[in-house]
């Protein structure tokens, strides 16, 4: 029985040398690369295609795509299609790919894979490379192109002093129309609201608005002359008071006809707002009551004159 153990031993350990000789002989594979067409302007879409048979059981691991780094790119992922062979597997990558730079280019793929039986071999994708041709058209001048610019170019005339003379040239228009502006405001005198409101009165009779039909615009534009010479008269007759508000704002003031001033304003608002009708004679009448209370204002709120003394008298 021992010896026929040792034999049965034996015979394991020669069985399982020839296993691992097996497995450290390559896989035989054949591959091939082919590219359609080899010639091709540049982005235009081509094929490359890979063919690898290996034997039955083995597996083949194709490269996803063309080298990203290099000028021919893959456009879509890796196809790979299986040939009904039975004796052997076979099978071929089809790869849409695109060149962009002219000239003989390189197809950078990397190494498939194959597997059989726990064993693995990379087998090299040797691409041949593809011609692009330009898609300009051919210079028949052979002209010389300019080298390329600098990113950056410093010119020797000395733009700075531009600047400069430019900076100056609008302080100083800055500086004249200030001081134009300055002796403007300087030499503006004051002028009297009674003064004034006369002159309103006459441009506005001066441009004939009830002769145009525009009563009620004429009676609005005497009155706000009106409410102008109070304003520019008395603080508390603001401009931003309405008519019954100024009615109360300005009830103290002695120089202020009161019943007057009431009745002017009331039918002048009526007409403003209410659109109430207007006669021209009606018109005429209120611009003349506003012209009455501006003289009796400036006329009443004007200092008495002075009584001459018994010795200017005798004199």
């Amino acid at each position: 029985m021992k010896r026929w153990s040792r034999v049965i031993v034996t015979l394991l350990a020669v069985a399982a040398g020839s296993r691992a000789l097996l497995a450290q002989e390559p896989i035989p594979v054949k591959a091939g690369v082919t590219v359609a067409p080899d010639t091709v302007r540049i982005g235009d879409a081509f094929r490359v295609t890979v063919g690898i048979r290996a034997p039955r059981g083995a597996t083949i691991e194709f490269p996803s795509g063309t080298d990203s780094t290099s000028t021919v790119q893959s456009l879509d992922p890796v196809v790979v299609r299986t040939s009904a062979d039975t004796t052997a597997i076979e099978q071929y990558a089809d790869y849409r790919v695109a060149a962009w730079d002219v000239g003989s280019q390189p197809i950078k793929l990397a190494d498939a894979v194959v597997r059989l039986n726990g064993a693995m071999r990379r087998v090299p994708l040797a691409a041949p490379a593809v011609f692009v041709r330009s898609v300009l058209p051919a210079d028949t001048t052979l002209r010389v192109p300019k080298p390329p610019r600098d990113l950056f170019t410093f010119s020797t005339f000395p733009w700075w002093i531009m600047a400069l003379i430019a900076a100056a040239v609008i302080i100083g228009l800055l500086l004249w129309w200030w001081w134009r502006r300055r002796r403007r405001v300087a030499v503006e005198l004051p002028v009297d609201p009674y003064v004034r409101a006369q002159a309103e009165f006459q441009r506005i009779e001066a441009l004939g608005l009830l002769e145009a039909n525009e009563r009620g615009r004429y009676v609005a534009l005497m009155v706000e002359v009106l409410r102008d010479y109070l304003a520019a008269r008395y603080a508390e007759a603001a401009l931003s008071l309405t008519s019954t508000e100024l009615q109360r704002s300005v009830r103290e003031l002695p120089f202020v006809p009161q019943e007057r001033l009431i009745r002017t304003l009331t039918e002048a608002d009526l007409i403003k707002f209410a659109r109430r009708a207007v006669s021209a004679a009606r018109a005429r009448e209120l611009a003349a009551e506003s012209r009455a209370i501006v003289e009796q204002e400036h006329f009443d709120s004007q200092p008495a004159p002075a009584e001459p003394n018994a010795r200017d008298t005798a004199a």
